[in-house]
């Protein structure tokens, strides 16, 4: 969470908002801020998306590799997380002061997918035992206003989708030696599912109610926050990221915020991943990005 400074004006004015479900912004307490997403913005990802919540906005690149399963999970792929926090995104970020929110996002990210309900790490296992696939997802915060968990979750789905896999038409294990062969068609690839895909939802209290999508200064007017990582109608992670505490009926009346408002919002999104696809292929357009 950044810090902005407020008055005690600007807080009660902020708390008044939120009481009277007219927020600061015009928005009602269940609504989020105008959304914007790019796919394939890497050219030298297999995966990619630029995605933006009002002025947050969030980098995401993936670079699968090959690599060998873990000895207690032998017939599953890997997923391995790195966010980073431009210096530019937030004066917060300056010097070493963005590594304990990226590092708390990473795990965040971590313990979310590790459910088995958020992805199905086996979708990557090449050869049970010897060979599987490993994602690399490099997360980079561009810019910051409010609700990152939110923003980054939702780019990592888009880059997910977005993520061609070289499609392996050949896996024999010969004296131990594993002999991959991968298809030379670059259209000849595997993807992702990224239906159940989970997303983190923030719910910050503020005075009686809680909202969603909370902007810097809403953060920094909530008593307590949680995080809520959701795919599907199941429930991948709950994690609090201030110091104070949810009452067990408001936390439960959160929960089924977030489930209503995810599902809503993971609809809208595949079809908005599912037109832009069918508009970059009508077009033929290559594989551009504005990094090059």
């Amino acid at each position: 969470m950044a810090y902005n400074p407020l008055s005690e004006a600007e807080k009660i004015f902020i708390l008044h908002g939120v009481q009277d479900d007219f927020r600061n912004d015009g928005r009602s307490r269940n609504d989020f801020r105008p959304m914007e997403f790019q796919t394939n913005v890497i050219a030298s990802a297999s995966g990619s998306a630029r995605f933006c919540i009002a002025n947050s906005d969030i980098l995401v690149g993936i670079k699968p590799e090959i690599d060998i399963p873990s000895p207690n999970k032998p017939n599953e792929g890997k997923i391995e997380f790195l966010v980073d926090c431009s210096a530019n995104a937030l004066l917060d970020f300056e010097g070493r002061g963005g590594e304990e929110l990226a590092s708390e996002i990473t795990n965040c990210l971590k313990l979310t997918y590790s459910s088995p309900y958020a992805f199905d790490l086996k979708s990557l296992c090449i050869l049970p035992r010897h060979q599987c696939w490993k994602l690399y997802i490099d997360i980079l915060i561009l810019q910051c206003a409010g609700n990152l968990y939110d923003a980054i979750s939702l780019a990592v789905k888009c880059a997910l989708y977005n993520l061609r896999i070289p499609r392996v038409t050949s896996a024999l294990l010969d004296g131990g030696n594993v002999d991959l062969v991968l298809s030379d068609d670059p259209s000849d690839c595997d993807r992702i599912n990224a239906e159940s895909l989970p997303i983190l939802m923030t719910v910050c209290k503020i005075g009686d109610y809680c909202i969603v999508d909370p902007s810097i200064d809403e953060e920094n007017c909530s008593t307590s926050s949680a995080v809520i990582g959701v795919s599907g109608n199941k429930i991948t992670t709950i994690k609090t990221i201030s110091g104070g505490s949810f009452h067990a009926d408001t936390l439960n009346n959160s929960i089924d915020l977030t489930i209503s408002t995810a599902k809503y919002l993971n609809d809208k999104l595949m079809v908005s991943l599912k037109q832009e696809e069918r508009q970059m292929e009508s077009k033929n357009i290559q594989k551009c990005s504005f990094l090059n």
